[in-house]
């Protein structure tokens, strides 16, 4: 792996700069990338593991403000998270990691005007868990 000549601190950035892109409704994998790095810097897991996390929060709370500036009006009804979101709330934002239906769960949210604070926390401990279980897979045992 050396080839790959990645500093930490680098590595660290683009981290942050992935996880945060593969929060919105661009494609990412900042799960893969989460993991080579490790492979590279496994003394890193802490800083890893806050930013990965901290990135896909931010990434994720964007598309909750933009749920949130979308108007009234717009047809939502169809998004079939919507039922169970004003069913469970923010805690359903824990889900918030999963593909497809996690940027829909996002932008749900801000539409229905979910306290922003509640989907944050929430949508940064499913984050972190997914994270979590990443970095044990990448680390030795």
């Amino acid at each position: 792996m050396e080839w790959l000549n990645v500093t930490a601190e680098s590595g660290l950035w683009g981290l942050l700069a992935a996880s945060f892109l593969s929060a919105t409704v661009l494609p990412g994998g900042s799960e893969a990338l989460l993991w080579g790095f490790l492979q590279i810097h496994p003394a890193e897991v802490g800083p890893a593991l806050a930013l990965a996390t901290l990135g896909n929060t931010g990434g994720g709370m964007v598309s909750w403000w933009c749920g949130r500036f979308l108007p009234r009006w717009q047809k939502l009804e169809n998004l079939p998270q919507r039922d169970k979101l004003e069913r469970w709330g923010s805690p359903a934002l824990l889900l918030a990691w999963a593909p497809i239906i996690g940027d829909a769960l996002c932008i749900a949210a801000g539409w229905l005007r979910l306290h922003w604070l509640p989907c944050c926390l929430f949508m940064a401990a499913g984050k972190f868990a997914r994270y979590w279980l990443v970095a044990q897979s990448a680390l030795p045992n």
